[in-house]
Formats: C-alpha cells, structure tokens, sequence
C-alpha cells in the first residue's frame, strides 16, 4: 500500500481551506499537486472525499496517500509507445493493458511516465510533479486505451479545464456479464474508498458525484458488449459502476467480474477521446481500434455464443 499520512487539525488551524492547509504543513507540496490530489481522492477528510475549498474543523481526520518513491526523478526508459497524435502542446497515446500509468506502490519502472521522459525528455508538463510528466488523466494498468499528455504546463491546465467542465468526452468499449436489460441508460452513484478495502473504490454516499452513459451494443448468451460515455472521472468509475448494476466487467477480479484464463484484466478499452485542442480550440476526435485479445472475445461471442 502507498504510505499513508495523517494530520489530526487543531482548534488554531481550523477554517482554512484544506489545499492552504496541507501546503502550510508539507512545503514540497505545491498547492496545484495538493489540488490534484484532493480531487483523485488521495486525501480524506474524516474517511470522505472532500473539495479544494473545504475548510478544516478542530478535530478533522485528514489522510494523505503518498507514493513511495525513494528518489523523487524517476529514470527514462525506451519503452515502445503507441502514438495516435503529436503536435507542440498534445500527445495522444493508445496505452496498452498491463501497463501503468506513472511509478506507484510495486511498479517504479515500465510505467508510460518512464516511457514519456526517454521519448519526450524535459518537453512536458510539470502541474502533477516529477513522477507524472506531462500526464493529464489516468486510466487503469489493465485497461487499454487513449490518453491524452500535455507537453507544458498551460496546454495541461486547459486540457484539465475540459476534463472538469465536461466539455471533453471520453467512451470507453467493454464485455460485461449478463444480458442487459436496457439497451441504453445512465448510472447516477457517488464513488469514494471502499470503506473496508483501501484498494477498492465503492459506490458509497459519502463519495463524489458520478454519471456514467451506456449503451449497448451487441447482445450474447449472459454477455453484453456495451459503450460507455463518461460524465464525471472517479477513480475505477466504470468498473464500479457496472459492478453496482450487477454487470461487471468481464476479468475484473477485484469487482467480480468473471475470470477466464485468457484474460490479463478487464475487457475495458478507451476507444474515443473528443476535446478541443488546448492552443488554437479547435474540435478533435481521436479514435483507436479494440486491441487483439478483446477481438478475440468478440469472435468467440460471435462464433459460439457464449465463452
């Protein structure tokens, strides 16, 4: 597990904002990382997901999940990426599934940032810090799929600009178990930390709003394969919500999805990325085709029927 602070507030140090709060206390924390880190629920008030602007009450629990990384650079490496799109201010990368996004617990090399620093070296953003260059948004280690990385700092505050103001689309293709009942739909469910399993997240009350959009495309015998449009960005947000509506996404062990020796993860693929270029504002549609091992799925659903 990350390392894990805890700060008990005192009455002297109560109704301020939480960001001023933690920035006071750890002075190697920007203000913006700290932002960043409150809004990916890698700090807790009182076990809940609070915002930026939360002010601290006498006896407020606050918790601070930090990556253990002894050395703050993290090295390059030349690992092969995937380039849909390049220009001075935009990347768009089709991660593949297995890998990670930045240097976390268990995985300090082979991540897309070690790769994005040999490829790009210092032609990155540095909003979300060293161990995160250029890196706008994540999405899971086994889910593939498309990414979008910033190479300075004010394309990376426009990008995320569009990413909090919803005025970025992101569709997502998974194969989920069961039939679904609806051929279309939208999953209104708050997301925060699971409250026994710190690894999890949970459709819980105390979590941030989230909106997914679904549709489905095709129907199996007890599977569907379906596209998801994100409103919001939690943490695990599709995997969590389809598990909440008793589809989990097929491979995803820790949600319940079913396990099938062939798979590495979960069949949940990034297709689509709409955004407006962070420059000149101009619309773009990045698209990437579904990777082999999800295909695969699809022609034995199509072959047999079912797996």
């Amino acid at each position: 597990m990350d390392d894990l602070l805890t700060i008990v507030v005192e009455s002297n140090m109560e109704s301020t904002r939480i960001d001023k709060f933690i920035s006071n206390i750890y002075s190697s924390f920007s203000r913006t990382r700290i932002q960043n880190m409150i809004n990916n629920g890698d700090i807790l008030v009182n076990d809940k997901e609070v915002k930026p602007s939360y002010k601290t009450s006498a006896g407020d629990v606050i918790t601070i999940e930090i990556i253990p990384i002894s050395d703050s650079k993290i090295t390059p490496e030349n690992i092969p990426l995937k380039i849909i799109y390049e220009d001075d201010d935009l990347i768009i990368i089709d991660k593949p599934q297995g890998m990670v996004v930045h240097p976390a617990n268990g995985h300090y090399s082979g991540t897309l940032a070690n790769a994005l620093l040999y490829h790009f070296e210092n032609n990155l953003s540095s909003i979300n810090g060293s161990i995160r260059p250029g890196i706008v948004h994540r999405i899971d280690k086994d889910t593939s799929g498309l990414l979008m990385v910033a190479k300075n700092d004010f394309a990376h505050e426009k990008l995320a600009e569009q990413l909090k103001n919803k005025t970025a689309s992101r569709v997502y293709y998974a194969i989920v178990g069961g039939e679904m009942e609806h051929s279309e739909g939208e999953i209104i469910a708050p997301i925060g930390r699971h409250l026994n399993n710190r690894k999890k997240m949970a459709v819980v009350s105390s979590g941030k709003n989230a909106v997914t959009h679904f549709k489905v495309i095709e129907r199996f015998n007890g599977y569907t394969l379906i596209e998801c449009k994100l409103e919001t960005g939690r943490t695990h947000q599709i995997r969590v919500h389809m598990a909440y509506i008793h589809h989990p996404i097929i491979g995803d062990l820790l949600y319940g999805g079913k396990k099938f020796e062939f798979l590495n993860g979960q069949l949940l693929h990034a297709k689509c990325l709409i955004l407006n270029h962070p420059v000149s504002n101009k619309k773009m549609k990045f698209e990437c085709d579904l990777p082999d091992y999800f295909v695969n799925v699809l022609n034995i659903l199509k072959n047999k029927g079912t797996l």
